[in-house]
């Protein structure tokens, strides 16, 4: 896939930075009762690793970031190390892995780089394989990886969600890697909660397109993701809009809508009024 030209990109909601590819503002969205959530509140991104000094000041001052939504594994913030916002007191950083891993780690943020030869070469195993459920076995690939965050790490959804919903007196960011699937699925149940239409949320999803082949060659740059870029096309990595559009077909079929998954989870209407207002009062 070629990416789309610059000037055919869509602007309005993107936040253009040094350091990464795929970072917008939830803000500027319709909602179904006729308003728009509201601009910086709450930023999806892809990895922060690669920020430069002038990137750190314009969110820090600028954008008043003041909160970091981590959706990486363990190993993955071990290996690319200390970001240069872990180095910035006013920021608050947490970490809510959607994978299921082998072992536990109380405080990844307190791990610092002079612990990394603790993880074993074959890393990548500390990620425990995900077991799909019967019901799920026809479904393509990336709702099925979609299906195991809610299944495996239900409580780390929920637990991002409620950092969300807080209002830390500025900006929260919350990333992955990339910015589209881990990052995409959660992004998916803060819209709902705010009103935004289901269209709308498919389409938010599947901007990350236009930046794609931008976001594969900073991936492939950088050891820990390098294998994966360089073993599968860029085509394979370009999120589809019917992907999150059947995930939240899925879940109006289960349980009556995100929301009603989030109920279900014990992220209740208090909670979701709260994440609603985050993003439009």
């Amino acid at each position: 896939m070629t990416s789309a030209s610059p000037d055919l990109v869509r602007t309005d909601r993107w936040l253009r930075l040094e350091g990464t590819t795929n970072t917008r503002d939830l803000g500027g969205l319709p909602t179904r009762d006729g308003g728009t959530t509201r601009p910086g509140r709450i930023l999806r991104s892809d990895n922060l690793q690669t920020l430069s000094d002038a990137d750190v000041r314009r969110l820090v001052e600028d954008v008043r970031l003041r909160e970091v939504v981590d959706l990486r594994s363990t190993a993955e913030v071990l290996l690319e190390g200390r970001g240069p916002l872990r180095a910035v007191p006013a920021v608050e950083h947490r970490h809510f892995t959607l994978l299921p891993e082998r072992g536990h780690h109380t405080d990844v943020f307190a791990v610092e780089n002079a612990d990394l030869p603790e993880l074993p070469d074959d890393w990548a195993d500390s990620v425990l394989p995900r077991q799909v459920a019967e019901s799920d076995q026809g479904e393509p690939p990336a709702v099925r990886s979609y299906l195991g965050y809610l299944a495996h790490r239900p409580e780390n959804v929920i637990a991002a969600l409620r950092v969300l919903a807080a209002d830390p007196g500025g900006a929260t960011v919350v990333h992955c890697a990339a910015g589209k699937d881990r990052t995409g699925v959660v992004v998916a149940f803060t819209l709902a909660a705010a009103g935004v239409p289901h269209e709308e949320i498919v389409a938010d999803y599947a901007m990350t397109a236009d930046v794609i082949d931008a976001l594969v060659a900073k991936l492939a740059a950088s050891p820990t993701y390098a294998e994966d870029m360089v073993r599968r096309d860029v085509a394979s990595h370009t999120p589809r809009a019917e992907t999150v559009d059947r995930l939240l077909t899925l879940l109006d079929e289960r349980y009556g809508g995100p929301l009603g998954w989030l109920s279900a989870h014990g992220f209740g209407p208090a909670e979701q009024a709260a994440l609603r207002a985050r993003l439009r009062d």
